[in-house]
């Protein structure tokens, strides 16, 4: 049997990972067997700089800690998994999804999206949304046509005016 010391460090393990999937946009499991050490440091930094963060516990302890806040993922819980937990939506889904474009071994599994499953699918229509910046641009982009044509037709009729 397990003594009271070893069981205070499972709940309070059980409860971090809670924290960080209440305080997490997006939450993704994936497999990363067969990754090399820099490989998982490369992603980890990578993820860093997303405002993302890499973490690997054991499947027990997530799933206790997804039962506390009832969401279901037992089906994917398996085996050796990694969890990404971002602080944005976008950005850190975009750059697992890249590194698990460049290294064949990892493999996305399932996720977690503003406290809902959502499978592979949903994950990499995210993954494919351009960033603020580049909707932003897109945006003004849209916008600045219209006031062009504006400024155009206002130029010809007021040629036309001169004539």
């Amino acid at each position: 049997m397990a003594s009271a010391k070893v069981l205070e460090a499972k709940k309070a393990v059980v409860n971090e990972i809670a924290d960080l999937v209440k305080n997490s946009e997006s939450v993704v499991v994936f497999s990363y067997q067969g990754l090399s050490v820099s490989d998982l440091n490369k992603l980890r930094r990578e993820l860093k700089n997303a405002d993302g963060e890499l973490r690997v516990f054991k499947n027990t302890l997530v799933k206790r800690a997804l039962d506390d806040l009832k969401i279901d993922l037992d089906g994917f819980l398996e085996g050796p998994n990694a969890f990404m937990f971002g602080h944005e939506l976008l950005e850190p889904i975009k750059v697992l999804s890249k590194f698990a474009k460049e290294n064949d071994k990892a493999e996305i599994r399932v996720g977690i999206i503003n406290g809902s499953p959502a499978d592979l699918k949903t994950i990499q229509e995210y993954a494919t949304i351009p960033s603020r910046e580049g909707l932003l641009t897109m945006l003004a982009g849209g916008m600045i046509q219209y006031v062009r044509d504006l400024a155009i037709g206002l130029n010809l009729y007021a040629e036309k005016l001169e004539k």
